[in-house]
């Protein structure tokens, strides 16, 4: 997995040149890096401690929570460090292994939106088999499974990508290390890792994405043909609302990010897009979830009562 060349680091352009953007740039990013630690980090204390959400509902808006810390921990921390650095460096080892936690967070985050779609569609289409169908065991084994298959989805990725030459540039023009614009740099034939970009990424963003589709159909087919109230159907349907949102602002800028070649877009694009799925998405998903759910309103109502 180590390189033979003799690039040794690579800097990070990020996402302005401007020096006197710098410190402004770095104060919004920092509050939107606290406020989306802050509130992941509340429902996923409130997800634990409360009894009342004890359910794979919950149990996998917990999982979700602790993905989105964790995701804008890989990129956030050193576009920081860089705003206020005149050596925006990263080292060989540093710039693979930021690819692939960012690679095995991502992925593991689309599948794990399909997962809780299918668990919306059990609990509304067969809800009295819902105990039965999502127990511990499986909600346990879906979680361990999704996270399985992003650790080598992003191994797969960092190995090729390692093996690339770097013989020309070393300057990244993104704020984090990525295949995209680590491909513009390599010498030689990029195709294999292309193809694995576009193909096995591109799987594992739509085939989750279709799945969650999928169910919506089945839950608002079922819903139709069953429930003759539009109360009830309004009900059932808002329930889902708050994951839709969530799967519609993350899955939009990824597959317009990775069904593309490498070469199909422009680096200033592709930076400003993979800022809303990096940045945007892990600080709305906890306002979205909080304000939508009266679940997880009440349990922090209760939390703040306590304190």
């Amino acid at each position: 997995m180590l390189n033979t060349t003799s690039v040794t680091e690579f800097l990070l352009l990020g996402v302005t040149d401007i020096q006197e953007l710098q410190p402004f740039l770095f104060v919004v990013f920092l509050t939107i890096y606290f406020i989306s630690v802050a509130g992941n980090g509340v429902i996923l204390m409130i997800v634990i401690s409360d009894p009342r959400l004890h359910s794979p509902m919950y149990f996998f808006l917990g999982s979700l929570s602790c993905l989105d810390v964790c995701y804008s921990t890989v990129t956030l921390p050193k576009m920081l460090q860089n705003f206020l650095s005149t050596h925006k460096a990263i080292s060989f080892l540093g710039c693979i292994s930021q690819l692939h936690f960012f690679h095995f967070l991502g992925s593991t985050e689309a599948m794990l939106l399909a997962v809780m779609a299918f668990d919306r569609f059990v609990a509304i289409c067969k809800p009295l088999r819902y105990t039965v169908i999502t127990s511990p065991q499986l909600c346990t084994q879906m979680a361990i499974t999704v996270w399985t298959i992003g650790f080598f989805h992003a191994l797969l990725h960092s190995v090729m990508t390692s093996r690339l030459n770097f013989c020309g540039s070393n300057c990244i023009h993104h704020f984090f290390c990525d295949v995209k614009p680590l491909l513009k740099l390599a010498c030689g034939n990029t195709e294999l890792n292309q193809w694995l970009l576009s193909t096995v990424t591109g799987t594992i963003a739509m085939g989750p994405f279709f799945l969650t589709l999928l169910s919506y159909f089945y839950i608002i087919t079922n819903l139709s043909f069953k429930t003759h109230s539009c109360s009830m159907l309004h009900k059932a349907l808002s329930t889902c609302a708050s994951h839709f949102m969530v799967v519609i602002l993350l899955y939009a800028p990824v597959l317009f990010t990775y069904i593309h070649p490498a070469s199909g877009t422009s680096m200033d694009q592709d930076w400003i897009i993979a800022i809303m799925y990096t940045v945007v998405t892990p600080v709305l998903n906890p306002l979205i979830y909080t304000l939508r759910n009266k679940e997880v309103k009440g349990a922090l109502v209760r939390v703040i009562r306590r304190l």
